[in-house]
């Protein structure tokens, strides 16, 4: 297991548990990868849950303040960082009933590689693809994964090697707990 400071993108290891987005400030939007599902925290609020099965697919992340700039994929820099600090959303949709749902996370001070973002987003999709969803809410198996996604060239790359090295961190990271 990876120790607490681990990442992938805006994916951080803390206190033992995954969470997407900044959860040390007070009063910061954050997603929590729990056993039963992804967890919205929100200030003066208890949150939500959005348990793994209602997932359908058509998970993507987006860059921004406000949700409905969907078609933003963000901004990056030359060097291959994402551009900004505002923020970004979780984007999927879900089943029983069908609808698109909107998960809010506060950017970290340190910036984010684009390529581990794209990892991040190609490993959602997959599990989801593959019915595995709920590998997520298994923080060991979920530390196995990033540690096999993380690292490595800062550089563009291709949908294929995308899904490719999303299938690979999946098998590297074994089959978990049912």
């Amino acid at each position: 297991m990876l120790k607490d400071g681990a990442f992938l993108g805006p994916l951080e290891l803390l206190d033992g548990r995954w969470v997407v987005g900044d959860s040390t400030r007070a009063g910061t939007h954050w997603v929590e990868l729990r056993p039963d599902g992804l967890h919205q925290h929100e200030p003066d609020s208890e949150g939500r849950l959005v348990p793994w099965s209602r997932i359908v697919t058509g998970v993507w992340i987006t860059w921004g303040k406000q949700s409905w700039n969907a078609n933003s994929r963000g901004r990056y820099t030359v060097k291959g960082m994402v551009a900004g600090h505002g923020g970004g959303w979780l984007h999927m949709t879900l089943r029983h009933p069908f609808e698109d749902q909107q998960l809010r996370f506060d950017q970290h001070a340190r910036p984010y590689r684009a390529v581990d973002v794209l990892r991040l987003e190609y490993l959602l999709r997959h599990l989801i693809d593959e019915g595995k969803p709920h590998l997520l809410g298994d923080p060991e198996w979920v530390g196995h994964a990033v540690a096999h996604l993380a690292g490595g060239k800062n550089r563009w790359i291709t949908v294929r090697a995308l899904r490719r090295t999303a299938a690979e961190a999946v098998t590297a990271a074994g089959p978990g707990s049912p």
